[in-house]
């Protein structure tokens, strides 16, 4: 029986000498890997008590979609700035190198709603942190951090540690 990981595709030495790119494009190019990634992220769904999923762009779209049509969950998107066409509240964090902003539409999370957060990727935690930033502004709980992957060496549950994070796929390195 195949694991995720066996569908994802590690490029040695890329962006630079020294790193492992994890290749999610690998998963989804495969029918048999994008429903095996899928039904694992659905399992570390079971038992959460949720109202709604949000993704981050683009490949939280991707991930999260069919964990809500799954649930029969509302589907919110957190896009990059100046993508949303209705009134937004924005959070800017720090990147490696620079900083980014994302937004959310100000009627997409209801107070008390209970939030679940979905993205390919844990790396450093700053998208995911400011995402959930947004939630909560709104009034929105967010009951859970979902990945399909996670680079530990990155250490980007310590910047998530008040929030209950998962990942299908922990790499050790970056």
């Amino acid at each position: 029986m195949k694991r995720v990981e066996d569908y994802v595709r590690s490029i040695p030495d890329f962006p630079e000498e020294g790193i492992i790119f994890r290749d999610v494009t690998s998963v989804l190019q495969d029918a048999d890997g994008l429903q095996l990634a899928i039904d694992e992220m659905m399992k570390l769904l079971d038992g959460v008590d949720c109202d709604v999923i949000a993704g981050t762009e683009s490949r939280g779209f991707i991930f999260g979609m069919p964990l809500a049509y799954l649930l029969k969950k509302p589907f919110v998107l957190v896009r990059k700035a100046g993508k949303l066409p209705c009134e937004t509240i924005s959070k800017t964090y720090d990147l490696e190198y620079g900083s980014a902003t994302i937004e959310i539409h100000k009627d997409a999370i209801k107070p008390g709603q209970k939030v679940v957060l979905v993205d390919d990727l844990i790396a450093t935690g700053g998208t995911m942190k400011a995402a959930a930033e947004l939630v909560e502004e709104l009034g929105g709980e967010v009951v859970k951090m979902l990945f399909l992957m996670e680079l530990a060496g990155l250490e980007g549950r310590k910047l998530l540690e008040k929030y209950d994070v998962a990942s299908v796929v922990t790499y050790e390195g970056k």
